[in-house]
């Protein structure tokens, strides 16, 4: 409903910097553009630290952030695009698809703002994504930082699977660390 009022809650404070990883599709470069202004102002204002990517569209957001959630070292994402409806029943699917991917991935542990925006027009869009008016881009980026706040308040720390380091001794049961029975 156009003209009410909503609640935004503050940014949270971090003791340890947050590093963001912006994933954009600027198939609609304006609209991409003022997405990313909004979400690097949030980023910026919380003192996090940010990298852009971008990708072809807005399906190609979810596969990027997977692959960063994976294999780098981001404690948040950012995914920010705009699906304009158009003539045919692809509409749906990218934006169902899209919106289903990321909210597995954050099932998974990743801390994301989904920034997709998906709209009737042009119009709707620019309205969404203009940092001075609803800055769609900027509560994504706001969003993700208050869930990488939960994670690092219930988080435990990620250990290694299956090594030690060296001269780290494991005792087997029974044993006395003369025995050298080490694992």
């Amino acid at each position: 409903m156009a003209g009410q009022s909503h609640y935004t809650l503050p940014l949270p404070v971090f003791e340890k910097p947050v590093k963001a990883l912006i994933v954009v599709a600027p198939y609609y470069r304006d609209i991409a553009d003022n997405l990313i202004a909004g979400a690097r102002a949030v980023l910026e204002r919380a003192g996090a630290k940010h990298e852009l990517i971008e990708v072809p569209g807005a399906l190609e957001l979810p596969t990027a952030i997977g692959q960063a959630f994976r294999m780098a070292h981001f404690d948040g994402f950012v995914a920010l695009g705009c699906v304009i409806r158009g003539e045919t029943t692809h509409y749906e699917t990218v934006c169902n698809d899209s919106s289903r991917a990321l909210t597995l991935l954050g099932l998974q542990g990743a801390c994301i703002g989904n920034g997709i925006l998906t709209v009737e027009n042009h119009a709707q869009a620019a309205v969404r994504a203009d940092p001075a008016d609803q800055d769609k881009g900027g509560g994504a980026a706001a969003a993700a930082l208050h869930l990488v706040a939960l994670a690092r308040r219930w988080g435990k720390p990620r250990g290694s699977v299956g090594f030690r380091p060296l001269g780290e001794e494991t005792l087997l049961a029974g044993g006395t660390p003369n025995e050298g029975r080490h694992a």
